[in-house]
Parts: C-alpha cells; sequence; structure tokens
C-alpha cells in the first residue's frame, strides 16, 4: 500500500490541492484539507474497486472534504455572528486575498472573482471541467452527477459568469465589447 498511496501522492497531489484551494481559496485551508483527503484515501483505498479512474475517485474524495467544510463553516460562522459585536470591532484575515495570489492576468482576477457568486456545485463544476481539464463524463463520476446534471449546471454557471464578469468589467470601466466565457 505505501508505494501505492507513494504514486498516488505523487500523480495526483498537485491536482488535488488546485482544486481544493479554488474550492476554499485559502493555502492552508486547502493544505489541511488535501491531508484529509490523503487520510481517507489511506483508510478506504482496500475498498476501492477500480470502477473509475484513480483520479476521479480522489476527487470525489476531494469534493466531499471540501463540502464538509463548508458545512463546518456555516455553523461555525453563525455561532461567530451571534456572538460578536459588530459595531465597534472589525475582523481582519492576514492570509492573502486569492485575486493577490492570481495570476496577474486581469481576465484571469476578473473570473476568480466572479467565481465567488456561483453556488457550489457550479464552483465545483467550473474548476473540475476548466481548471482540472476534466470531461464531462469524469467530472460526473467524480461528483456522483448524471452527465446531464453536469452539462446543465456548467451551462447555468458559465451564464452567470459571463453575466457576473460583464457586470464588474462595466463598474470597473473596462473597455470590452462582450465578455467571452466558454
Amino acid at each position: 500500500m505505501d508505494t501505492v498511496f507513494d504514486e498516488l501522492y505523487e500523480k495526483y497531489h498537485q491536482d488535488i490541492f488546485n482544486f481544493l484551494f479554488y474550492m476554499v481559496k485559502n493555502r492552508e485551508q486547502a493544505e489541511d484539507l488535501v491531508q484529509e483527503v490523503y487520510i481517507k484515501v489511506l483508510r478506504s483505498y482496500k475498498h476501492f474497486e477500480g470502477k473509475s479512474s484513480e483520479k476521479t475517485w480522489l476527487f470525489s474524495i476531494a469534493k466531499h472534504v471540501a463540502i464538509d467544510f463548508f458545512r463546518k463553516q456555516k455553523s461555525w460562522r453563525a455561532r461567530i455572528i451571534e456572538k460578536f459585536d459588530w459595531g465597534t470591532r472589525q475582523l481582519q484575515d492576514p492570509a492573502p486575498l486569492p485575486e493577490e495570489i492570481a495570476i496577474q492576468n486581469e481576465d484571469v482576477q476578473l473570473m476568480y472573482r466572479c467565481l465567488d457568486k456561483c453556488t457550489i456545485d457550479q464552483r465545483l463544476v467550473i474548476v473540475l471541467r476548466f481548471i482540472q481539464s476534466l470531461s464531462i463524463a469524469e467530472t460526473a463520476e467524480a461528483l456522483g452527477w448524471t452527465e446531464s446534471k453536469v452539462k446543465t449546471t456548467q451551462h447555468r454557471a458559465l451564464k452567470l459568469l459571463k453575466a457576473e464578469m460583464e457586470a464588474e468589467a462595466a463598474k470597473g470601466g473596462m473597455r470590452r465589447e462582450k465578455i467571452r466565457v466558454e
């Protein structure tokens, strides 16, 4: 198992990290979540039947870890909001903003900011399809969805991204006829 685990880690570590980073937009948190993914891999590899590729299996585990993270964050944030006096203090996050980390390309930064407007499902599809370059079939397998659901979610996400990017570009005074999102 050690050599198999090492191979999986070497082969897919960067892809899993990138996927989780795009989902949570925090480097340290993404690193923690990657560790959770590989702990789950160690515990469950003996049950892996090979019905899907190792890559889609790993992304499926990463998806579940990300969703669990968001669920925990939701309840954590609700508790903070209840207890924090917003009128007198301000919170500041010392971690760099995702925009500061993104490639210094205006369109990429714009798309990255607008990705926050998407639902979690839409973000999952966009990241897997266009950043991780998974096919529709692989994305469906990784998410446990039908290909039809992936296509529909992708269509809606791209439509939303395009509208948000055009609105942001108009606000920022960018001179663009139309934003092209494919």
